[in-house]
């Protein structure tokens, strides 16, 4: 028997309220099912582990950050813009109820070095989504370097995102401007090749 919808979101919720603001190793379970007022046979007959449930509350989180990502790259009608639409978002979804401390999956990587294939795999995944968006993102602007393009802006968003836990408050405005500056290279890299 599983859970019913209303007492899965309330766990969900109470996952990411405890694990994403004071960390994974710190929350036991029993925490968990305080704040979502269950039991935890109730817990368990939804979640087998503490790291299903991890992994439950990390691939719901991606969704919703996918959808604020979504979000800002609508606004832009221009394709540098939709490219750095990911700080925008990254604004917006910090702002969000369950905004963390800094990335949720960059704080179960730290927490799980040698991550159990439930985690492994979300972690991945979310690794995969941007790069992939990032690469697709960046292909009207630097053509066949889209991919190397991609790799830099994730190495600035995981900074940014890092900053945020060295420095509460901490916005994207510097992230940003490093990643234009790092597209305006990238282009004027390419146009001086095309000119030779």
């Amino acid at each position: 028997m599983g859970l019913r919808p209303t007492t899965e979101v309330r766990i969900l919720d109470a996952a990411e309220d405890l694990f994403f603001t004071r960390g994974i190793a710190a929350t036991p379970i029993d925490v968990v099912t305080a704040r979502a007022g269950v039991s935890a046979a109730t817990l368990y007959r939804g979640y087998p582990s503490k790291e299903a449930l991890l992994a439950a509350a990390l691939e719901r989180r991606q969704r919703s950050w996918r959808r604020a990502w979504d979000a800002a790259v609508d606004r832009h009608s221009d394709a540098e813009g939709r490219l750095l639409a990911i700080f925008d978002a990254l604004e917006v979804f910090r702002d969000q109820p369950r905004g963390s401390r800094w990335c949720a999956f960059l704080g179960a990587a730290a927490e799980y070095p040698d991550a159990p294939p439930e985690i492994a795999s979300a972690v991945r995944d979310d690794t995969e989504g941007m790069r992939a968006r990032l690469t697709e993102l960046a292909v009207p602007l630097v053509g066949d370097a889209a991919a190397e393009l991609a790799e830099r802006l994730l190495i600035v968003v995981s900074g940014d995102l890092a900053m945020r836990l060295r420095e509460p408050g901490y916005g994207s405005a510097r992230a940003r401007a490093t990643a234009a500056a790092l597209v305006s290279a990238m282009r004027s890299d390419q146009d001086a090749g095309r000119d030779r």
